[in-house]
């Protein structure tokens, strides 16, 4: 057996099997044969002696990289090879002498690379885990500002249709009136509509290739698509900044702002949906490569791997830095090799990877890696369930027939069998990428809770959301004397100091209340809009009342108390008023307008208020279950009384 060869043959061997304690001395060995020896210091293990057919002994550290001592007696010419010593290459001289030491040389571990992105596994049902990347902050504003200018061109071109119908005599008023509603509800129903009934994708998210869902990995709902969309006025704070939802994206280990904390949503990457063609060739020097082990450690090659697939997508600037630095992180342990730095790192990873992909474990006969052939075999299958899938996504499971229901669940749990082998195999990224994605819209058509019908629809204002107030009493409760015992107090005190009138309360309403006794005596009512200008005054209320409602909802998010600052806020200034009428002689004239067109709109907004206590409470109180799950939870009972109160709002 060659020396020169048994060397590295015998580090190996010993990198690869467990170590023998605590034999010292020297071994003798059987001709061609290789074994080694141990020594213990406490719990370190300091020194093994590697001992080679013709007692050739190499000895060295097995946690530090090493240097060769000279040579202690010997008289052939002497070779260099190159052998895999802890952490990294060197050279060892191997001469005609019977042995050779080799000192330890500390050099320290290299740290993890660290992690740019933030994933999310999730296990189907099939036991079958998804490998979700989260979306980063920098893709979600990317998004938003695109959702933002889309929005503006809307509201734009809005204002332009509402001043040419303007010039249309009559038409006016009611255009007006249009532009008012549709403003205001335009960008809460934008996001809510396009990520409850678009598979959880604004047009923004989809140019960015990112998409709402729960964090179970299913298909957002409606319910959940409103819950984190209203609650976007409390992670908008302060205003226009966005401060407190930035934050948590960046922050927070599922990149979740309030509105995804409350409908337990997530914003993940989408996955690519086309793999790479199969390559079933394997590198020349594959052969050559399987009998070699890894020289980096995974944390390495990984690192190696991300600059690899990220490559073409990189600025030239940050692909040079990027490079330099691996380079600089790598060269050490390979003296010889190429100057440029990009041929030098696509060289190494190409050795790495076939050492990885080619080994005993994966490598089979010839046309490829038993990943590849695999690959070329199922690629049909997973083509055909791509389109049946698209479909299925597009049109929903009613789309298909009765006797094809079964055979889509059935191609569904073949192509999860794929993705579970496939990382077996250590298939390359791109294609467990596309499994993924495949598996993730089959899980999301079969598992899918929630039909967006009229039925539906029908279904939840006319039955779930009543019995969800109903149930919520003690919730509605609180918000009524939140928001009537300020009210009553502000009563009082202007009854008792009628010049905080001009203190506490707006120009407008003091004014109002000066002409109130002529109107009496005139015989006109509070607040009498004339024929032409009613479509805009009812509108502007019924927009102010929205805005309101959603403000005493989003503010439960922080514990409740943004809800009852809200709520008393109000009440107080309702109070002082009602308290500045009085003391007018007006309370009644003003109390007929109230009880004749508020009363639905203060109701509504009470159960807006309970339901942001709902949030709050579950947050405070979560119960068994943990402060996500609970407010989870609450938020599902919330929207349906959210529901309630638009349903007022309307009428």
């Amino acid at each position: 057996m060659n020396t020169a060869a048994a060397v590295p043959m015998a580090l190996n061997t010993m990198l690869s099997r467990p170590v023998n304690i605590p034999s010292t001395g020297r071994t003798k060995n059987p001709p061609d044969a290789c074994t080694y020896n141990s020594r213990i210091v406490g719990t370190a293990l300091t020194t093994r002696t590697i001992t080679t057919s013709g007692a050739k002994c190499l000895r060295y550290n097995p946690n530090a990289l090493s240097r060769i001592s000279p040579v202690e007696s010997g008289r052939s010419s002497a070779r260099v090879i190159d052998c895999l010593l802890g952490l990294g290459r060197t050279s060892v001289l191997v001469s005609g002498s019977r042995r050779a030491t080799i000192e330890s040389m500390h050099v320290p571990s290299p740290p993890a690379p660290p992690q740019f992105t933030r994933r999310l596994e999730v296990e189907t049902p099939e036991n079958v885990t998804l490998d979700l990347e989260l979306a980063g902050l920098g893709s979600r504003a990317m998004a938003a500002l695109i959702d933002l200018a889309i929005l503006g061109t809307w509201a734009l071109a809005v204002v332009v249709a509402s001043s040419a119908l303007a010039l249309f005599g009559n038409a006016g008023p009611m255009a007006a009136a249009i532009t008012v509603l549709v403003l205001s509800l335009s960008f809460g129903a934008y996001f809510v509509l396009f990520e409850g009934l678009r598979n959880g994708q604004t047009p923004g998210k989809r140019l960015l290739g990112i998409r709402v869902v729960r964090q179970t990995g299913h298909p957002i709902t409606m319910g959940a698509a409103v819950v984190r969309n209203v609650l976007r006025l409390a992670d908008v704070l302060p205003p226009p900044v966005y401060l407190v939802g930035g934050a948590l994206v960046a922050l927070h280990p599922r990149g979740q702002r309030l509105g995804d904390m409350a409908a337990g949503t997530v914003v993940i990457r989408d996955r690519p949906q086309e793999a790479a063609k199969p390559v079933v060739t394997a590198p020349e020097d594959a052969e050559q490569l399987a009998l070699e082990a890894p020289e980096l450690e995974e944390a390495e090659y990984h690192l190696l791997r991300r600059f690899h697939e990220r490559l073409p997508s990189l600025d030239n600037r940050v692909r040079q830095r990027v490079a330099q630095q691996l380079t600089a992180r790598l060269a050490g342990r390979y003296p010889i090799r190429d100057p440029d730095d990009f041929t030098f790192l696509a060289e190494l990873y190409r050795q790495e990877t076939s050492r990885r992909e080619h080994g005993p474990g994966v490598r089979g006969g010839s046309g490829g890696t038993m990943a590849e052939r695999f690959v070329a075999r199922q690629q049909p299958r997973w083509s055909e369930f791509h389109a049946l899938a698209s479909t299925v996504a597009k049109r929903g499971l009613n789309s298909l027939a009765a006797e094809e229901l079964p055979a889509f669940a059935a191609r569904y749990r073949e192509i999860a069998a794929d993705l579970a082998r496939a990382r077996t195999y250590r298939a390359d990224q791109a294609t467990i990428q596309r499994l993924e994605r495949l598996v993730s819209a089959g899980h999301n058509a079969l598992y899918r809770d929630e039909h967006h019908t009229t039925r539906r629809l029908w279904q939840v204002l006319m039955r779930e959301s009543p019995a969800a107030v109903v149930q919520a009493w003690p919730y509605v409760l609180i918000a009524f004397l939140a928001f009537a015992i300020p009210a009553v107090g502000g009563y009082a005190a202007l009854r008792e100091r009628p010049a905080l009138a001009e203190e506490v309360l707006p120009d407008q309403m003091l004014r109002r209340a000066d002409a109130g006794a002529a109107r009496v005596e005139e015989g006109r009512k509070y607040f009498r809009a004339e024929g032409s200008s009613r479509p805009y005054v009812a509108t502007y209320i019924i927009s102010n009342n929205v805005r309101v409602a959603a403000a005493c909802f989003a503010g439960g998010i922080f514990l409740g108390v943004g809800s009852l600052v809200l709520l008393a806020f109000n009440g107080v200034a309702m109070g002082t008023i009602g308290g500045h009428f009085a003391n007018m002689g007006l309370f009644g004239y003003l109390m007929e307008f109230i009880v004749g067109h508020g009363v639905l709109e203060l109701f509504a907004i009470w159960v807006a208020g309970a339901a942001g206590l709902l949030l709050g409470w579950s947050i405070l109180v979560p119960g068994r279950l943990t402060r996500s799950e609970a407010l989870v939870r609450s938020g599902r009972r919330a929207v349906r009384m959210i529901a309630a109160t638009t349903l007022l709002l309307l009428l």
